[in-house]
């Protein structure tokens, strides 16, 4: 785009979780603003080889057709960009209020923001909230914070080239985001919106017609597994495994990696025989362990089960042609597919997107694993195959 002068003002990156909207977005921001790219290099050693008389040596300044393909990276203006440091580059996140009464501000969190994208370039706004201490507090963008953003983007450039505002989570934005409007449809000239979002149908419509979209697929597994070896020490085979249970979803194998010591399995079995022959006791005795895990551990158990529903259709599908699994995870799968229909298995991996929506929302997991066991058990009630070991 910004080769064939063809980039539009506002843009949104859109991605699923762990996919890397966000590094992404950082990564475009300090392109436009390197001094390789904008040419601000060749003029400030333009500068530095000027006489005292004032005649200076030309230095040709690469034309739109010979752009580099990234940023330098050691530039002024590519170390500032890395360390979020950068004048002209602006960030607008989900907040909460540090005091009861007065309006947050992305500003107010910015110390912890720096350290939270060092720590989690691929975290969500569940694990930034919980970062900042939100705890069961609501996080927001708020009317204060949108005024913020025209104030600041309505002052000069500081070095001359782009003003950036890089917006995380635009699905925050409740019916005070229209006040962007106007900022975003005609904007200042060299400003530049990038939105970076997970969840399209969530966002104001009103902002997203003034956007161009920019799609991010999940990462393939090959890719995944790679950056799993690099970065974590995993044996090849873990990594392997990991990147098929997260789905292209880096942040959800940095999460399977930590938690890699429970016995999913052991519990899964344990859920099944008490949805379909322990009862009700034996249904709130399930449900009782599994609440006194933190949240993380039940989303990851949620996310194992999905896992298994997915190997048995899978199994079932192509047979023979079927992924490689386990020994004891194909005779798993294979029991689920005796056990429950394709479209039996459907409603059950519907279920459980849901739940595990739920429980980053901070559901109650008492009443959340309680009401999806009730579900199971309608669900699956007309076949009555126990899951022995």
């Amino acid at each position: 785009m910004v080769r064939d002068q063809r980039l539009s003002h506002a843009l949104l990156f859109l991605g699923r979780e762990g996919t890397g909207g966000l590094p992404l977005a950082m990564a475009f921001a300090q392109y436009l603003c390197c001094d390789q790219v904008t040419g601000r290099g060749a003029t400030r050693a333009q500068s530095a080889t000027t006489s005292l008389f004032g005649e200076a040596e030309t230095t040709p300044v690469a034309s739109s057709a010979a752009l580099p393909e990234d940023s330098c990276g050691t530039c002024p203006a590519c170390t500032k960009a890395a360390g979020m440091m950068h004048p002209d580059i602006h960030f607008t996140y989900p907040t909460i209020s540090r005091k009861s009464g007065t309006p947050s501000l992305s500003s107010d969190f910015a110390a912890e923001w720096r350290e939270f994208v060092k720590l989690h370039p691929y975290g969500n706004d569940f694990d930034w909230l919980q970062f900042i201490g939100a705890e069961n507090k609501q996080g927001n963008i708020t009317a204060a914070e949108c005024n913020e953003i025209v104030r600041v983007l309505s002052l000069k450039s500081f070095e001359q080239g782009y003003k950036i505002h890089i917006l995380w989570m635009p699905e925050y934005l409740g019916t005070e985001g229209n006040k962007l409007l106007k900022l975003i449809e005609e904007p200042p000239p060299n400003t530049l919106f990038l939105l970076v979002a997970q969840d399209d149908a969530r966002i104001l419509a009103t902002i997203l017609s003034r956007t161009q979209l920019v799609r991010i697929p999940p990462l393939d597994q090959d890719t995944l597994a790679a950056a799993l070896l690099a970065r974590t020490g995993v044996t090849e085979q873990q990594a392997m495994a990991t990147a098929v249970l997260a789905d292209g979803n880096y942040r959800e194998a940095i999460s399977i990696l930590q938690h890699n010591e429970e016995d999913w399995q052991s519990m899964t079995r344990d859920w099944f025989n008490a949805i379909l022959r322990g009862g009700p006791v034996a249904q709130v005795k399930w449900v009782e362990e599994i609440s006194k895990h933190g949240r993380e551990k039940q989303k990851q158990f949620l996310l194992y089960v999905n896992h298994l529903l997915a190997q048995s259709i899978r199994l079932r599908s192509l047979g023979e042609r079927a992924p490689v699994m386990q020994d004891n995870e194909k005779d798993f799968a294979g029991r689920l597919n005796k056990m429950a229909s394709i479209s039996q298995q459907q409603a059950m991996v519907e279920e459980l997107d849901r739940a595990a929506y739920q429980i980053e929302r901070n559901a109650n997991p008492k009443i959340l694993f309680l009401a999806l066991s009730i579900r199971f058990w309608h669900i699956i009630r007309d076949n009555s195959l126990i899951l022995m070991e």
